[in-house]
């Protein structure tokens, strides 16, 4: 069956402007002409071919009806192939359940497992619709900070032992959103202490799991320990790793018996994924989505590696004057312009001066301030051109004596 292309083949190394600018995605359509995004998390590659195919095919069957029990059945099965093969865990059969997305999932889960007025252990900086959550449900935020080590960010484990006898929840989120860490086996257990001294359920989302850019594997939580896995809710998804952000499913596995029986009562009210989720979440889970996935993974890498260069330009005294660590996991990267400069908010500024659209880092709670995250998920010619952008504005505003921005 013929499909339908877009120019640049799969996109890695070269894509057309005009073709991003023309795909109805939030990402480039909120992009004013000449602003070039790097900011939610969509990659700019086109969808895998085995999904486009998937997709296709339903399309043309002219079925597009609620899922049957066996499909959602389907996606245990390959999903925990998958932990096994890729993580060497055997996750407990008979305990996930499939949603419309993680931010669905966290919600429901909290709103079973605590109360308004109970605090939330989170590592901080957040994604932001984890932060507005815990406000609007009006749980109590406890940040576990992001501190500057040697080679990377390292998580004050002091403080979250300072503040664990006041959490129902642990929401860990590890590849880590924003930072970009994947925490080692040694970090995951000592929260797994805290969790089991202070009785806490640990909702550990790994939806960049897929997404690791060095020598460093993922290490899912709840694989640490039967008693950690008994307290573990583990989400997953295709979303992030494939490039299927709008088509919503995620996965829950719910290690806590009373949890999940909790959570199958409230789920009729809850939804039911599509048949083109579970369609495109399968298509990604075959050999031919992995194929996908490992040359999509050589582009970030090399991304990475152009940003590291970029950055080291700036430490060495270039004009960015620009601060940050590469990232072991996901495709992005928290960017400190606090030397620069720019305020609370520095992604504001350069949408302005650099024509170029960030994530703002006030929207990722405790220690955003100061920050902006970078999508790099995009070819190489145009992450280069962010890049300068970015250079070039903050130059431009060290000669005019605005304010230097090496500080």
């Amino acid at each position: 069956m013929a499909l339908l292309s877009p120019p640049g083949a799969e996109g890695f190394d070269d894509l057309d402007e005009l073709w991003l600018r023309s795909r109805p995605g939030v990402k480039w359509a909120r992009a004013d002409d000449g602003v070039l995004p790097g900011w939610v998390a969509d990659m700019d590659f086109p969808a895998p071919g085995p999904v486009v195919e998937a997709l296709v095919r339903l399309a043309a069957g002219g079925d597009l009806g609620y899922p049957t029990g066996t499909e959602v059945d389907l996606l245990e099965e390959k999903w925990a192939a998958r932990m096994a093969a890729r993580y060497l865990w055997d996750p407990a059969p008979g305990q996930l359940r499939a949603l419309s997305g993680t931010v669905q999932a966290v919600h429901a889960l909290l709103d079973l497992a605590s109360s308004p007025g109970d605090g939330v252990l989170m590592l901080t900086p957040a994604y932001p619709s984890f932060v507005s959550m815990l406000e609007e449900m009006g749980r109590r935020l406890l940040p576990v900070p992001a501190v500057p080590a040697a080679a990377n960010w390292a998580f004050d484990l002091d403080a979250a032992a300072a503040a664990a006898h006041e959490a129902k929840v642990l929401l860990l989120v590890n590849p880590h959103n924003p930072t970009g860490r994947m925490l080692g086996r040694a970090e995951l257990s000592a929260f797994g202490e805290l969790a089991e001294r202070n009785d806490l359920l640990v909702i550990s989302d790994e939806i960049h799991a897929d997404l690791a850019l060095s020598e460093l594997a993922h290490v899912p939580f709840a694989s640490l320990s039967e008693d950690l896995a008994a307290r573990t809710v583990t989400l997953y998804s295709a979303s992030k790793a494939y490039n299927l952000g709008g088509m919503g499913c995620a996965l829950a596995h719910i290690g806590a018996p009373d949890l999940a029986r909790q959570l199958t009562k409230l789920q009729p009210t809850l939804g039911r994924v599509s048949i083109a989720a579970v369609a495109t979440t399968l298509a990604s889970w075959s050999p031919e989505g992995d194929a996908w996935l490992e040359r999509c993974l050589a582009r970030l890498r090399g991304n990475r590696d152009l940003l590291g260069h970029w950055l080291g330009a700036s430490a060495a005294g270039g004009c960015a004057g620009v601060q940050g660590y590469l990232p072991e996991a996901t495709y992005l990267s928290w960017l400190d312009f606090r030397g620069a400069g720019l305020g609370d908010d520095p992604a504001e500024w350069l949408l302005s001066e650099a024509r170029i659209m960030l994530s703002a880092g006030p929207g990722f709670g405790p220690g955003g301030a100061g920050f902006a995250r970078l999508n790099f998920a995009t070819t190489p010619a145009i992450l280069s051109e962010m890049l300068s952008r970015t250079a070039a504005a903050l130059g431009r505003r060290a000669v005019s004596g605005e304010k230097s921005p090496l500080g």
